[in-house]
């Protein structure tokens, strides 16, 4: 399995037990659709190697506590810590109508409603606050990730239609 034909599921990002469980911080505001996952890619030096799950639960908020097969003690967690965690894309849950998932719009054409066309969408940047990260003329263009923001989404034409506030496109232009 190579990393293009997945979508990345969150971080290890520490121990639980003495008995190799490990704590999974997830990339997602609903880790309870992840409680029935039997297996998962663990990255170790850019190669996806699968790893089954014993157990799963639920863990503080967007965490996930899990025990992985062959992984005993502490010792085998430590291992693992802040390695990132995979699933094939086709295992990604449906989206209501209007919503979208970052890898999708990467490099589509971002047209803007009123300065038009300002460049390919590289990245969405993911923090506080999101941001989709333009290249335009040699230059970063950086506009929050923001339902008002965002007209439409044409995916046969590649495009990302938005409407941004007066004035922020021309901040980096």
């Amino acid at each position: 399995m190579q990393k293009e034909e997945c979508f990345y599921l969150g971080k290890i990002v520490s121990k639980f037990s003495f008995k190799g469980e490990v704590i999974i911080k997830m990339d997602t505001d609903y880790p309870e659709m992840y409680q029935e996952m039997e297996s998962v890619f663990v990255d170790f030096n850019g190669n996806l190697v699968p790893f089954f799950i014993e157990t799963i639960r639920l863990y503080k908020g967007n965490g996930l506590r899990v025990k992985f097969e062959d992984v005993d003690t502490e010792a085998d967690a430590d291992d693992l810590m802040k390695a990132q965690i995979y699933l094939p894309l086709d295992l990604l849950p449906e989206l209501d109508e209007g919503q979208f998932y970052y890898h999708d719009v990467a490099g589509f054409n971002v047209v803007d409603h009123i300065k038009g066309d300002i460049g390919t969408l590289r990245e969405v940047r993911e923090g506080v606050q999101d941001l989709f990260v333009i290249d335009f003329q040699d230059k970063e263009v950086l506009v929050p990730v923001n339902d008002e923001f965002i007209e439409r989404i044409d995916y046969d034409n590649k495009k990302l239609h938005i409407k941004t506030p007066e004035g922020l496109i021309d901040l980096y232009l």
